[in-house]
């Protein structure tokens, strides 16, 4: 029977040969060991799906517990993975000419890891009172593998992930039934996670690949993160706080007058010693001075995540601001003070409207990504242009939408060394113009505040990829990309219960990345 996909496209033809391949496919097929072994990790190989909450049942009393989550465990996956990879890893020392006989160990491992809330993916049937059932997937991308020979400084690369945002490469570990916002939960589930991770950092991985046992090190980056949940994951408060960034420890009022000069001091280290200090408060502060002291860290941080900028959100968060920035500018705020609801309410209609006519662009509840791509663009501000009556705001409006477009780029690329160098060079000086641009003619806006994926953008952009070669490789898209997925295999491809249906969603899902059917 093959199942068909919403739209159109066959996906899966489980016939026979699917069914015998898929077992060959899914975690928990191949035999592997660890050197030393994982402490609190079962050394069983032939682990398959597993409930995610794995033994915390008792705590759970809203909902049947066993239907919450249900997961891999993360090195069986890993190794999975890495299996599907196999023929890609051989061919890669084929090509740098390395004799594989030679090579088996000193392999790095570098994986992407990314978690997101997926809002609202109740199934719109039946009578009764609309539960909103929120989920949460956390996924992992193998980005690199890269083989460091003996006597040797530098490792070559021997596999690079040529889509790293694509939702062929992102791989599904965790699915379960949370509200990102549910801390206790989330940890609950995740926490078994976090811990299989740790593990592994501190261990290699014996495989056999090309008919020989190789050895392999992890190395895990967490960049696929909205700030949301890198505030949630990293004990930060809320993305409202006065504490604007989660890179540095400026607030809004000193990031919106100095807006480009800030280095990223933040860490999971010292996130966790700045709770200590504020749960302990030893210098015996008042609540704010205590709160100054430790720069808004409020909970336990729970999950290290990479120090980062998420390139998604960060043009979805700027498209936001410069669609606000239009609206204000189509009503001439720079002239009055504080103009009515239903004033902001009409600039905000004629804008749409304007959009619409000129860019075929439907108004969204939400900002989007695809909608954020098309609102950033020349041919939008012209659009804006024609209902702004001065001409010199026209022109810093035009310049502005300029600057930005240069900035982009840089961390949208890949690899930004590469395909915009010239971008890459200018940034700091365009992020100066741009951050001059606003503190004079948008004064009114940014006047002691500002966004925080503006601070960053401003701010952090050339430090990170420097750090890290690029932005956009490491953001969050494959995961969302990822969400559509899940919907859909929810739909078309699951076991309409409680008991099974994420199980299915997620074996579907996992084959679905397979690197082998592709």
């Amino acid at each position: 029977r093959t199942v068909k996909a919403t739209s159109g496209r066959q996906i899966f033809q489980p016939l026979h040969t699917l069914r015998n391949a898929e077992k060959e496919l899914l975690p928990g097929f191949h035999q592997f060991e660890w050197q030393p072994a994982l402490k609190n990790v079962s050394t069983a190989w032939d682990v398959g799906i597993i409930d995610g909450l794995s033994g915390w049942m008792a705590s759970v009393d809203d909902v049947p517990a066993d239907t919450i989550s249900r997961r891999f465990r993360y090195d069986v996956a890993l190794v999975s993975a890495l299996k599907d990879l196999e023929e890609d890893i051989m061919d890669g020392l084929r090509e740098r000419g390395l004799d594989d006989s030679m090579c088996t160990s000193g392999f790095t491992v570098v994986v992407k890891e990314s978690c997101d809330g997926m809002g609202d993916v109740s199934e719109k049937h039946g009578s009764g009172p609309a539960v909103p059932e929120k989920a949460v997937r956390f996924s992992f991308t193998i980005m690199s593998i890269s083989i460091r020979l003996e006597g040797e400084d530098d490792g070559i690369t021997i596999f690079q992930e040529q889509k790293p945002n694509s939702e062929l490469s992102c791989r599904p570990l965790c699915l379960m039934f949370v509200d990102e916002s549910d801390h206790e939960t989330l940890t609950a589930i995740l926490g078994p996670v976090i811990a299989e991770r740790k593990a592994m950092m501190e261990s290699r991985l014996i495989i056999s690949v090309g008919g020989l046992l190789r050895s392999f090190r992890f190395f895990f980056r967490g960049t696929g993160y909205d700030e949301k949940m890198v505030r949630e994951m990293e004990g930060l408060e809320a993305s409202g706080s006065t504490y604007i960034c989660t890179l540095c420890d400026s607030t809004r009022a000193e990031a919106s007058h100095n807006m480009v000069l800030h280095s990223i001091t933040r860490s999971h280290e010292e996130n966790l010693e700045r709770y200590e200090i504020w749960r302990t408060n030893p210098f015996s502060e008042s609540a704010e001075e205590l709160r100054d002291r430790v720069k808004g860290v409020s909970a336990k941080p729970f999950m290290e995540t990479q120090p980062t900028l998420d390139a998604l959100h960060c043009d979805i968060g700027n498209a936001t601001e410069f669609y606000k920035i239009f609206q204000d500018e189509i009503g001439e705020v720079y002239l009055k003070n504080n103009p009515s609801r239903e004033e902001r309410r009409r600039w905000r209609s004629t804008l749409d409207k304007q959009l619409r006519k000129k860019m075929k662009l439907k108004p969204v509840m939400r900002m989007n990504g695809n909608y954020a791509r098309r609102l950033m663009t020349r041919e939008a501000v012209e659009a804006v242009c024609e209902l702004v009556p001065s001409e010199e705001r026209r022109e810093a409006l035009r310049k502005l939408m300029d600057l930005y477009l240069q900035m982009k780029p840089v961390w949208r690329s890949t690899c930004p060394a590469r395909d915009c160098p010239d971008q890459l060079c200018q940034y700091s000086y365009n992020s100066q113009q741009f951050a001059d641009l606003l503190s004079t003619m948008l004064k009114y806006r940014y006047d002691g505040k500002i966004t925080n994926y503006l601070h960053k953008t401003l701010a952090h952009v050339p430090e990170i990829v420097e750090r890290d070669g690029s932005i956009g490789a490491w953001a969050s898209e494959g995961n969302e990309s990822g969400n559509k997925l899940f919907r859909r295999f929810r739909k078309m491809n699951a076991r309409q219960s409680k008991t099974f249906e994420l199980e299915d969603v997620l074996k579907h899902h996992w084959l679905y990345t397979s690197k082998y059917l592709q």
